[in-house]
């Protein structure tokens, strides 16, 4: 039985998209543990009160997967500190992306630098004991690629990580609406939905680039550098 999304959202004040992974099964029978991973938007505007939240629930790793120029712009209260771990899924070199959907960007991310994506998974498995927390700005596509493949290692089945992923829509609705109207040139508007809706096909496109160009978010990993080690490693860490 899929988990009540309602009990896996976290009131972190300042935080429009923060969750914790727990309950979501595996194919196994098993499940993901609660305090394992969590998934977030930017922190950047978390209140006095729920930064001090955050460092005593038992968070001990806080993967920060926004560019440099995001992170030096909008550091967030963790930035430079013990719990915080910047680990960019880009390369400042990289020359301008010439994705003109969403998921064209992430599979571009994808397939430029699998051994980002790699350290990124890496650095779950390598956190000290605790919760790991992921996210970029919005905990959509960067955070939601992270997630959906540290699930797929810990057996969640592809529906329920498009689900978890799709969840997202919601939580943002309400920032998009405030992002179309504040935007006079309605011209503008398509790329604006494009590229910060949240919807559940572009999860499952990414999923089958990764099915057809890899043979799967396993194997991707596996091209991508990870040991068979490491995997059963991100696998006792994330599931009970």
């Amino acid at each position: 039985m899929r988990p009540d999304p309602a009990t896996r959202r976290l009131d972190w004040p300042g935080c429009r998209n923060a969750r914790d992974l727990g309950g979501l099964p595996t194919a196994d029978g098993g499940a993901i543990r609660t305090g394992a991973l969590i998934r977030a938007d930017s922190l950047q505007h978390l209140t006095p009160d729920a930064t001090e939240t955050v460092r005593q629930s038992g968070v001990s790793r806080i993967l920060d997967l926004r560019s440099h120029g995001e992170v030096t712009g909008f550091p967030t209260p963790f930035t430079g500190d013990s719990l915080g771990l910047h680990l960019s899924l880009q390369d400042p070199a990289d020359p301008p992306s010439t994705a003109t959907t969403i998921v064209e960007s992430c599979t571009e991310m994808l397939d430029r630098h699998p051994e980002l994506v790699a350290a990124a998974l890496l650095a779950i498995v390598e956190a000290p004991p605790g919760a790991v927390v992921v996210h970029c700005v919005g905990g959509k596509d960067r955070t939601g690629v992270i997630v959906a493949l540290a699930l797929a290692v810990a057996g969640v089945p592809e529906d329920e990580i498009v689900a978890d992923y799709f969840l997202t829509q919601e939580n943002l609705a309400p920032l998009l609406a405030e992002q179309l109207a504040a935007e006079p040139d309605t011209s503008q508007h398509a790329w604006l939905v494009e590229f910060r809706d949240t919807r559940a096909e572009s999860m499952t496109a990414i999923l089958r680039h990764l099915d057809t160009t890899y043979g799967g978010p396993v194997a991707y990993l596996r091209h991508a550098g990870l040991t068979e080690e490491q995997l059963a490693a991100l696998r006792a860490r994330l599931t009970a």
